[in-house]
């Protein structure tokens, strides 16, 4: 016998504190959840009737429409599993919910309160806007899974790609996220597969190849000997030849580093991306570059670089967001250096990674690459690595037009 409850889904609050309620569909021990599109306060919610408290200000409205749709879930389990044999809760859930019920762009409210959740910030801001411009584009607040199909998609990544002129690999990140939130629903929520408008003869997601191109050793010395800098402008190339010197440390993790994370001339650390521990060895180059902010030193637990000191650090919101803003300040400080120093490249805190890349070429095992850039599989460092291995080409065309 299926039961059917109330419940507030905790799992998911949304920027404003509120959560999920949702019908709790149970049958052998297992459940599934289908979201009313109501959220509320845990304070105003009564867990043990399932229903509002008196200080919601809607709240008999809301409890009203709450019962109502409890008394039709539970008259709807009844029907299916009088009707027919062993069904099984996926099923009356999939019956209960019928088709179209469930809109694209409430179902991403509940994706982007669980990014919030699992403190993924800046993704969240990302992927929010991305889905604000998608509704611009649409004109409209909703839109019906039925709606979303392979016509309008098309569509969406032209209007990307030349009305809005953004990069090919930009478009690809819109329909990537479009995916997981219709991939989320299909699991949460049972959208019908029938409608899915991705995979073979459909949209197809190809990441278009993007160029890598770092420093040199020449463009890197000259950062490295630059002077007539303004102090800010030198803290930057301080940043980028620490990221550079430790295999291209990302530019979060660079900015957060402590001094009690340097003991007996190495670096612990564990990275912000995928929370590994990492140890490297501390350049000779680099010590130079503690020095310079050894002065500013109040104690092992102190930030190394200034720039994210008298931030709450256990705020990881607002940590995230002034992340942001410091690497976007360090990045035009550097094009800034770069047009001084006369380098014709795009000088970003990211290249800094790209010209590590670069200058170790072919010159160390892929297998060490691997441990240096920190990655899981030696496959991305093999892919990420391609495009700075030149010297068979070159070779092999040299030998074809030298003749």
């Amino acid at each position: 016998m299926a039961t059917v409850k109330i419940v507030l889904r905790k799992n998911y609050q949304k920027k404003d504190g509120t959560f999920p309620i949702a019908l709790r569909i149970t049958k052998d021990r297992k459940s599934k959840f289908l979201f009313t599109g109501e959220y509320i306060l845990e304070k105003d919610w009564d867990q043990t009737k399932g229903l509002a408290k008196k200080s919601h200000p809607n709240s008999s409205r809301l409890n009203n429409m709450l019962l109502k749709k409890i008394t039709e879930a539970h008259d709807m389990a009844l029907e299916i599993e009088s009707s027919e044999k062993k069904q099984s809760v996926a099923t009356i859930t999939k019956k209960i919910v019928g088709e179209d019920k469930y809109d694209f762009f409430k179902v991403s409210e509940v994706f982007l309160a669980n990014l919030l959740k699992r403190k993924k910030f800046n993704q969240q801001y990302n992927q929010e806007k991305r889905l604000e411009i998608f509704k611009t584009y649409l004109g409209r607040k909703e839109l019906s899974f039925t709606d979303l199909d392979v016509t309008l998609l098309k569509r969406f990544e032209a209007y990307l790609l030349y009305e809005r002129k953004v990069a090919p690999r930009t478009a690809i990140n819109y329909l990537m996220l479009i995916r997981t939130i219709y991939n989320f629903a299909r699991k949460e929520y049972h959208v019908d597969d029938r409608n899915y408008p991705f995979g073979k003869g459909k949209i197809q997601i190809k990441f278009p190849e993007s160029e890598k191109i770092g420093l040199n050793k020449e463009e890197v010395q000259l950062l490295e000997t630059a002077d007539n800098l303004t102090k800010a402008q030198l803290h930057a190339v301080y940043v980028w030849l620490t990221s550079f010197y430790f295999a291209g440390v990302r530019v979060a993790d660079v900015i957060k580093l402590k001094w009690s994370d340097f003991k007996d001339n190495r670096l612990y650390y564990r990275m912000g991306k995928n929370r590994k521990l990492v140890s490297l060895v501390v350049p000779d180059k680099t010590k130079e570059i503690l020095k310079y902010f050894e002065a500013q030193k109040r104690g092992k637990d102190d930030l190394v670089f200034p720039f994210l000191k008298g931030t709450n650090l256990k705020d990881d919101k607002r940590v995230a967001t002034r992340v942001k803003t410091v690497t976007r300040n360090l990045n035009r400080r550097l094009q800034i250096v770069g047009e001084k120093l006369g380098i014709e490249k795009k000088l970003s805190m990211h290249i800094a990674r790209h010209s590590f890349g670069n200058i170790s070429g072919d010159k160390i095992p892929i297998q060490m690459l691997q441990k240096l850039y920190r990655h899981s599989s030696i496959t991305t460092t093999v892919n990420y690595q391609s495009n700075f291995m030149h010297k068979e080409t070159d070779d092999a065309l040299e030998k074809v037009v030298n003749f």
